[in-house]
């Protein structure tokens, strides 16, 4: 393990950063396994002259692979259970270091994540999403660049279209795509360097999530990272210089994708395939599946009701479904005036807003203990409240 972090620190000193974006600066970065984390590069970390990296003790801020506050410094963070080869390791810490540089550059345009959590299924949006993202990846591909900007007009048209179907959660997209689309660039470059496959098989290869219908339409989030990343490629090719000033603009990458428009017709007639019906149903069909099969799971369920505040998740790891939340990763939340970070999924009843939790549902492996006027859980900590405990459940009212 030692040789890998020495291996990528040495990798990362020797890489010049400006070849994946103009100006591009690393901050500080972390790789971790289930016990210890190793920081590399952070202002407030001692090294030995054997070392160049820090081994700390893992604690509840490195969860997933994403840019922290560490030490008031921002961090990049990589889980490495996640990753099994060099390439993909090194490709994926880019990306994340890639936001610390956005982070420093004081990017600004961040998504309201309730809007793809509360992101709607309608059929003219799926359809029209459907062959929107078949004519970027067409552009992308495409070697006639008269075919290709018809390909490009015909994306901007589509998109256009949707705007007037599902207005601010489009604003959404925009947004994601604007964070994670240049960091997905930034990734797909550095994994290219380290693998033997050629450059037009890694775009295919990133190009599946962006023709999946059923992937895109299950993960809003995450499929804006693959519509990201293409309007990217189709920016260099169009506007070489484009990223010059990019991360001091206000302008979204579609905004500056639909600069490139010398005219578009307005799509007028929409026939809703059986596809896209069949990608409706799959969703929902799947979501209401994956909710109750938690559901139903055996071990201790708890129900927490009361006045709860959602704090903080992983956006990309929440499955709706109706009223209900199930927060795969983690869930910070606020109860009886106190934060309690919970590290396994837990289902949350919203009412108005999803901020607005009226119920948690847990299940544990092993049994709380129960006090007067508390419960203390192992993992998340005591909570007060009054009790009611039957064979099936245990239920804490919160004061």
């Amino acid at each position: 393990m030692s040789k890998n972090f020495n291996e990528i620190a040495q990798d990362l000193l020797n890489t010049n950063f400006n070849n994946y974006w103009p100006g591009f600066e690393s901050v500080a970065y972390a790789l971790y396994d289930n016990s210890n984390v190793y920081l590399f590069n952070h202002p407030r970390m001692t090294k030995t002259e054997q070392n160049q990296y820090q081994i700390l003790q893992r604690d509840d801020q490195f969860n997933g692979c994403t840019l922290i506050l560490y030490n008031e410094y921002p961090t990049a963070i990589v889980d490495l259970e996640f990753y099994e080869d060099y390439g993909s390791l090194f490709s994926i810490l880019l990306h994340e270091l890639f936001h610390g540089f956005q982070y420093i550059k004081g990017e600004k345009r961040f998504a309201n994540e309730t809007m793809g959590i509360t992101y709607p299924l309608l059929k003219e949006n799926v359809e029209l999403r459907k062959q929107e993202r078949a004519s970027l990846f067409s552009a992308v591909l495409e070697n006639n660049v008269l075919k290709k900007k018809q390909y490009l007009n015909r994306f901007i048209a589509l998109r256009e279209k949707r705007a007037s179907i599902i207005k601010e959660h489009l604003v959404y997209e925009h947004l994601i795509e604007t964070i994670e689309g240049p960091a997905w660039y930034v990734e797909l470059n550095a994994y290219s360097e380290k693998s033997t496959n050629s450059y037009n098989s890694i775009i295919e290869k990133y190009g599946q999530q962006l023709m999946d219908n059923y992937e895109s339409t299950s993960d809003i989030r995450k499929s804006c990272y693959s519509s990201g990343l293409f309007m990217c490629l189709l920016l260099d090719e169009f506007s070489p210089s484009w990223k010059e000033s990019f991360l001091e603009k206000e302008e979204t990458l579609y905004e500056l994708i639909k600069q490139l428009s010398d005219g578009t017709k307005e799509v007028s007639d929409l026939e809703i395939t059986p596809e896209t019906d069949a990608v409706i149903n799959y969703v929902t069909q799947n979501r209401k599946n994956t909710v109750e099969e938690f559901e139903q799971q055996k071990g201790i369920h708890l129900f927490i009701e009361g006045e709860i505040t959602s704090k903080s998740f992983d956006p990309m790891n929440v499955i709706p479904y109706q009223d209900k939340l199930l927060h795969k990763n983690f869930l910070k939340v606020r109860m009886n005036n106190e934060d309690y970070l919970i590290q396994q999924p837990v289902i949350t009843n919203w009412k108005d807003r999803i901020q607005n939790i009226v119920r948690l549902h847990l299940i544990l492996k092993n049994k709380p203990i129960v006090k007067t006027d508390s419960l203390a859980v192992e993992g998340i900590g005591e909570i007060k409240g009054d009790l009611n405990i039957n064979e099936n459940a245990i239920y804490l009212y919160l004061n």
